[in-house]
C-alpha cells in the first residue's frame, strides 16, 4: 500500500530554518521522483524541489540558494531543508511520489501526503 507523509513543519521567524520530512512506503525510490510542493492561502499549488531516481535535484528559483532537498534510502524518506526563511515561504508543504496517480496539493490520493504547515514570522 502506497503511503506518503510530512513532518517538521511549524512556525518560525524570518531567517530561521526547518527540515521537513517526507517518509514513504509501498514503493522504492527506484519507481519514483520525489516532489515537494507547497500552497499558501489563495495561491496555486506549486513545486519548490525534486529529486529524481537517478538523485537529480531540482530547486525553484523562488527558494534557490536557501533550500535544498535529499534522500535517505536506508530510511525511505526524502528531505526538504529550509534555510533564511522568508515570510512569503509560509505555506502547506506536501510530498508527492511520481507514481502516475496525478494529483495535486491536497488530493487524497496515496501519493501525497496530508501536509505539513510552516509560518514564517517577520
Amino acid at each position: 500500500e502506497v503511503y506518503v507523509k510530512e513532518s517538521g513543519g511549524g512556525s518560525v521567524q524570518a531567517g530561521g530554518s526547518l527540515r521537513l520530512s517526507c517518509t514513504y512506503s509501498g514503493f522504492t525510490f527506484e519507481d519514483s521522483d520525489l516532489g515537494w510542493y507547497r500552497q499558501a492561502p489563495g495561491s496555486e499549488c506549486k513545486l519548490v524541489a525534486g529529486i529524481s531516481k537517478d538523485h537529480g535535484t531540482f530547486i525553484a528559483d523562488s527558494v534557490k540558494g536557501r533550500f535544498s532537498v535529499s534522500h535517505d534510502g536506508g530510511k525511505k524518506t526524502a528531505y526538504l531543508e529550509m534555510n533564511s526563511l522568508k515570510p512569503e515561504d509560509t505555506a502547506v508543504y506536501y510530498c508527492s511520489a511520481d507514481l502516475g496517480y496525478g494529483g495535486m496539493c491536497g488530493s487524497t490520493t496515496p501519493n501525497w501526503g496530508q501536509g505539513t504547515q510552516v509560518t514564517v514570522s517577520s
